[in-house]
Formats: structure tokens, sequence, C-alpha cells
């Protein structure tokens, strides 16, 4: 065989060893199992909630809301979009500072996080939102309702939920049409609210909105956080004897305060909560059914005719935990994100933010419909209304979900 046929040969014959190999190596993909496979990067998500510290209650539960959010979406395979990458949490703590939330999100910022999901009270988002913006990083807002949070412009921040302006207008509108409906035995009110961004700012909304609709507001007084004594705020109840109590206040200062009022025998015609801390939460109707009872609160809640909402409510208290507000509200703001993700097939912050500019997520159980986000405010989102009834928390209004009558004023009940 001459020269060029010997090369020719050689070729030909190293062809087929690469096409023989080929086919065996595409052979050996097929029959390999897929959990075989080298599985995509994870997704890091930042939780950051104050779990210490004077607000912890509420923040475990919203840090719980979210790690529930991320192991259902894992468990359902994860960002699909992305080969099934799969979520994972890095937490932080704010420990109930605003500044230290700020800290934090640095920390999360180093550690690569794609988005962050937090930080629960409004002081806290406030400063949260604003560190993130620097890093063009996503921040989803759970809870915290001061609208300044979302009415700075900052590119990177979207909030669920309804802000305290939506919450204070629905309360103070079906304030006056209960009232209104009951022949108007309530005239005078009093507000009891805690020092920070969200009581203050709840509480001259109030103060602001009553009045043109005939209502005296007696009294607003602020108080400390943390507080562990209301005697001498609720002897100033008893000296100005307000038809009507609003509080504001975070979990446990609202538990104390309707706590001292039922030991001094103040029964108001209405403990009518706006953003109530403890009025719309299991934890404490479950404590103190007693002091609980009657009370109603415009607040975040969930859909109650949905049968998602109510089989995380069992789940969660399989878990030996308490259905609230921050649980669930978390939870949500957590599968908004994921959604985003999947939608805008990325996790670069870029494209997340993108995503959930333009999000008309309706996959949920909250009574909002789907998403329409402008100015970073999911526009949709709405409060309920809720009164503890037979120890157990009951939506009033508006009757598209009511479950049950409102009941006012109480103190005829």
């Amino acid at each position: 065989m001459d020269a060029p046929n010997r090369i020719e040969s050689a070729v030909a014959a190293s062809r087929r060893r690469f096409l023989g190999a080929t086919a065996a190596l595409g052979s050996a993909l097929a029959a390999t199992p897929l959990v075989g496979r080298a599985q995509p990067a994870p997704i890091k998500i930042g939780v950051l909630h104050p779990v210490t510290g004077a607000l912890a209650f509420s923040g475990q539960q919203c840090r719980e809301g979210a790690l529930m959010a991320i192991e259902d979406i894992n468990a359902a395979g994860g960002i699909k979009a992305l080969g099934g990458a799969k979520l994972q949490a890095v937490l932080g703590d704010a420990q109930s500072q605003p500044q230290i939330g700020a800290s934090e999100i640095e920390k999360l910022n180093e550690q690569g996080v794609a988005a962050v999901v937090g930080a629960f009270a409004s002081a806290i988002c406030l400063a949260t939102t604003q560190a993130a913006a620097k890093h063009n990083l996503p921040h989803v807002v759970d809870v915290g309702v001061a609208d300044q949070i979302v009415d700075r412009g900052l590119k990177n921040t979207f909030r669920f939920g309804p802000g305290y302006g939506t919450c204070s207008r629905v309360a103070v509108n079906n304030l006056h049409i209960m009232n209104t409906l009951a022949r108007k035995p309530a005239r005078t009110v009093m507000i009891v609210h805690e020092e920070s961004l969200f009581g203050t700012g709840t509480a001259q909304l109030l103060a602001r909105d009553l009045p043109p609709l005939g209502y005296e507001v007696v009294e607003v007084i602020k108080h400390a956080n943390p507080t562990r004594d209301f005697n001498n705020i609720v002897l100033r109840m008893k000296a100005a004897n307000p038809d009507i109590v609003v509080p504001a206040n975070y979990y446990n200062e609202y538990a104390l305060l309707v706590r001292a009022m039922k030991q001094q025998n103040v029964v108001p015609k209405a403990i009518y909560s706006v953003l109530g801390g403890a009025a719309s939460n299991t934890k404490f109707v479950k404590e103190f059914p007693d002091a609980a009872n009657g009370i109603i609160d415009c607040n975040h809640w969930v859909n109650p005719k949905d049968k998602r909402a109510q089989a995380l409510r069992k789940r969660v208290e399989g878990k030996g935990l308490f259905f609230t507000y921050e649980l669930f509200n978390t939870y949500t703001a957590t599968m908004w994100l994921a959604d985003a993700i999947e939608r805008g097939r990325s996790a670069k912050r870029e494209d997340i933010i993108a995503a959930l500019s333009s999000s008309t997520w309706s996959d949920h159980f909250m009574p909002y419909g789907p998403t329409k986000v402008v100015n970073g405010q999911n526009t949709g989102a709405q409060p309920l209304m809720t009164q503890v009834l037979k120890n157990d928390i009951r939506v009033i209004l508006p009757n598209t979900f009511a479950e049950a009558e409102p009941v006012f004023p109480w103190k005829a009940a």
C-alpha cells in the first residue's frame, strides 16, 4: 500500500474509533440516572429578620415562613427554568436594630446572595432596603408596612403586602360603616402606639382621617419599645373613657396593654386595632383568650376559603408553631421571589429585579388577585378585617372573604 492510501486508512480508522466512543458515551449518559449528573449550583437567598432582641418572636416566625417556602420550592423541583436549581437560605439576624440589619446586608452581599427576603419591622426594612440598593440587590419586603419603604424610588425594593396607608384607610372606612349601622354608639377614640416608624406613622394617619368622619381623637399616647408596664397608660384611658381604643403596637406591648385593660376592667365599646401586633395572632388568642375575645383588627390575613392556606396552618400547628401573619407573609413573599426567578430564567440580580417589576403572580392564597407592581408596591394587596370570636380569629370583612358577622359594639354584646 502506497503512502497516500495508508494515510487515508489511518484517518478512516481513527474516525470510526471516535464515532464509536461518542456513541458509547451517549449510551452511558442516557443510562445514567438524573441524580447522578452534576446538579446546577444552588441559588443563595438572604433570609434576614430580627430573631433576637425585642422583636425576636416575630422575627423567628418570619424566618420559619421563609424556610418552609424554600423547603416547598425545592421539594417541587427547585427552579425548573434553571435545571432544577435549589434555593439555599443564608440566614441573617438584625437583632431588632436597624443599623445591625444594614450591616447584615453587607455580609449577605459578600456571601453572594441573589436576593434578600425580610426584614419584618418597618424601621429595619427602611435601613436594609437602602443598604441593599447600593449593591443592586433585590429586596423583597415581607411585612414592613411603612410606605416610605417603597416611596423612595428604590429600584431594588418590592413589597407583596399592603402598607399602612392602605390598611389605615380600610380600617377607618370599615369602622365608620360598622358604627353607622349600629346607630353611631362610638364617638371618641384613643390611640396607643409604639414609638418607631410603624406605630408613629399609623397613629398619624388615624389621627388625620378619623375627625373628618365625626370622631374625636381624645388622646394619642406613644410608648417606648420595650415597655413592660402599661398601668399608667390604662389609668389615663380610664380617665378619658374613650368609646374605642386603637392599639398600634408590636406583639409584646400589644399583649401587655390589652391584659392591663382587662385587669383594670377597662371595657371600651371596641378594641379596634390597625395592624395590631397580637390581635390577629393565634398565639395571643390561645394564651390569653379572655383578653383577646372581641378584638377587631385590620391586618394581613389569608383568604380563609383557600384550601392551601388551611393546609399550611395545619402543617404549621403540627410543628408546634403558631399560624401568624409574620409566618404566612414571609412564606408568600419567598414564593413570589421564586416565581420571579423562574419567570426571568435567571438568578442574576438585574434579571430578578426586572421579573419582579413586571410580576403578575396569582398562584398564592392571599386575598389579592394577580400582582401588579407600581414603584415596588403590589397595588392589589389588601388587608382583611378580623375579629376574635369564640377563641378563634375569624374574617368579618369584606363579604367576599367573610366567615362571620362582626359584633360591634362589643360592650353591648
